[in-house]
Formats: C-alpha cells, sequence, structure tokens
C-alpha cells in the first residue's frame, strides 16, 4: 500500500485539500483494498493547523515525510517568502530518497522555495503564474496546461486540474482500472490530458489610468466585431499607424492588432459561453473574416476548439448584450 502525505502549514491558510485526499482515499484495488493510506502531516506542534473559517487536524509531523511515498503540496491562501523551520529540509530529504512530490495550484510556490523545481517545467494556476515565475526565475512556468509531470516532481493548475493530477498518478502506481474507479467515486472524467489547456478568458491589456489610449481602447472592445484595419483604427485616434503602433507599444506593452484578437476571442469566449449561436454566427460577430480562421485562432489562443470551450462552459441562457462586461470570467479557475 503507497503512503500519501498531505502536508499543511500552520499560520498559511491551505484550500485544495479534498482533491488529494478523496481522489487518493477512494482508489481500491480489484479486491477492494485500499490503494492508499492517506495522512495529514505539519510542522506544527498542536497537530492542528488554522484553515480559517474550520481547522485541519495533523495528526502526523514532518518525520511523516520520510516515510511517504507521495508528498502533495496543497494550494495556499498567500505563500509565505519563507518555509517555516524544517519544512524544506524534509522535503529535500525526501526527494533525495525518491519521494515523489506534487504540488496543487498555488502550492508550488511552497515546492519552488526548496529548489527542487529548479530548471523544470512547471504550471500553477494562471492568475498566480506570473507571479511564480517574477518569484522564482529558475523555473519554467507553464500557466497554459492542467498539470506537469517531471516524472518524480509534478505540479498542478486549479482544483479541478489537481483532480486529474492525482487520477494520473493512480493510473501510473496501479494502472487504469484502479484510476477509472477512483474517477467515477469523485465524479470525474478520466481522460483529461495534462496538456489540456487551462480554460482562461483572454485579458486585455490595459492602459494605465487617465492614458491618451484609455477611450480607444473601449471603443476597440465595443466595436471589435467590426471590419477593423491597422488604418482605420489609426484614424478613429487620430494618428499615423506609425504613431499608433509606439503609443499602444508604451502604453498596453502590446500592438493594436494583437490587441484586437484577444478582445474578438473574448468576445467568442463570451458568446460560446452564454448562447446557443452556431460557431458561423460567434465568428461573424466576433470579427473574424471566416469560421475557418475563427477555429484556428481560437484554439491556438485558448488552447481547445470553440465546441470543446462551449461543452465546458456554456450556460444555455441568451446574453441580455452581445459584448460581455469588463470582469467577465477573470476569476475563473478550471
Amino acid at each position: 500500500m503507497h503512503t500519501v502525505a498531505v502536508l499543511v502549514l500552520d499560520g498559511v491558510i491551505p484550500f485544495d485539500l479534498s482533491a488529494p485526499i478523496d481522489a487518493f482515499g477512494w482508489a481500491r484495488m480489484p479486491d477492494g483494498r485500499p490503494a492508499y493510506r492517506v495522512r495529514v502531516c505539519s510542522p506544527s506542534a498542536s497537530g492542528e493547523v488554522s484553515a480559517g473559517a474550520f481547522t485541519v487536524r495533523a495528526p502526523y509531523g514532518l518525520e511523516a515525510l520520510a516515510e511517504a511515498d507521495t508528498i502533495v503540496l496543497p494550494g495556499v491562501e498567500c505563500p509565505p517568502d519563507e518555509l517555516p523551520p524544517g519544512v524544506a529540509e524534509a522535503l529535500r530529504d525526501a526527494a533525495a530518497n525518491g519521494t515523489r512530490i506534487a504540488s496543487i495550484c498555488v502550492g508550488a510556490f511552497l515546492f519552488a522555495a526548496t529548489g527542487l523545481l529548479d530548471g523544470l517545467r512547471v504550471t500553477t494556476h494562471w492568475i498566480a503564474a506570473r507571479e511564480l515565475a517574477e518569484r522564482y526565475p529558475k523555473l519554467v512556468v507553464d500557466p497554459n496546461v492542467l498539470y506537469v509531470d517531471n516524472g518524480q516532481f509534478l505540479t498542478s493548475a486549479g482544483a479541478a486540474a489537481a483532480l486529474d493530477m492525482c487520477l494520473h498518478m493512480i493510473r501510473g502506481d496501479y494502472g487504469s482500472a484502479v484510476a477509472a474507479q477512483a474517477a467515477r467515486m469523485s465524479v470525474m472524467p478520466l481522460e483529461r490530458e495534462g496538456g489540456q489547456a487551462q480554460f482562461i478568458v483572454q485579458d486585455l491589456s490595459p492602459a494605465p489610468a487617465g492614458a491618451t489610449l484609455e477611450p480607444l481602447l473601449v471603443w476597440l472592445e465595443d466595436n471589435c466585431g467590426g471590419d477593423l484595419t491597422l488604418d482605420r483604427i489609426a484614424e478613429r485616434a487620430g494618428m499615423s499607424t506609425r504613431t499608433l503602433n509606439r503609443r499602444f507599444r508604451e502604453q498596453t506593452g502590446t500592438t493594436p492588432l494583437s490587441w484586437l484578437h484577444r478582445a474578438r476571442v473574448r468576445r467568442a469566449q463570451y458568446l460560446l459561453e452564454s448562447t446557443a449561436y452556431p460557431v458561423e454566427r460567434i465568428a461573424a460577430q466576433a470579427g473574424f473574416g471566416s469560421p475557418t480562421a475563427f477555429r484556428e485562432r481560437f484554439r491556438r489562443v485558448v488552447g481547445t476548439s470553440p465546441q470543446g470551450y462551449r461543452r465546458a462552459f456554456r450556460s444555455g441562457q441568451e446574453p441580455a448584450s452581445p459584448r460581455p462586461s469588463s470582469a467577465a470570467g477573470k476569476d475563473r479557475i478550471r
């Protein structure tokens, strides 16, 4: 029987605890025996860890990490700059002994603090990816996948991606039949692979408050479904195309046409989520030249097909307006 240690830290509010506890806890061998022994561990002397609205009981200390086959670092509300005394050393010692270590969501910050991920490709929740890359520049951060398996070390995105990663580990340990049963008990599909994209509503690079381009960006977002060219955008801004490109790079960090393409993808995401319109109609309303061009750009930017995105997110309700709000989907986690 494999032993899984779930590590929680005192003073750092943990979340995503249910993914490893449920997935590994539900796994059964063909004869019905549990496939894993799950232990919640902590460096806390009291054996309890505050989790905000509730308290997590952690009956095992750091010594249990040395006995584990797998260690899971759950996400935390605010990743600390430094790990509590003894934690990094215990994780590095476990790694040296061949223990598999995995992180969930922003638990990647805890994992990165050990130095074990230096030079490796990793992932985390897309909203924290930039901060992870800035804080730990030796990591190769990929915000566009569900999880990354480096063999001994694994990292995952949000809570649902953590279940995908856990099922992937179960399949590697015991085969597809055991993993499929754990997936059924967790009401999860088994077929999602780690390279599948995180579903992200495209953010539009903003101009600084009060910047000269601010009114133009509002107009562009409102009219992104139209037949817009660089010359027409420049005419609207009252600038030459050369000046427009320079101002755009200065104030948004991108070009006018790149910004426009993202606005169109964002509108398409909104229409796919909130309407039953056919792809051809969405392509036209979002400003793409043809359904083929729409499908190609959407897959390139979002990482899945329009139909795949719709299956994941369509609400079945008709929109009140074809224009998404500026905050639409910014906190979506998948």
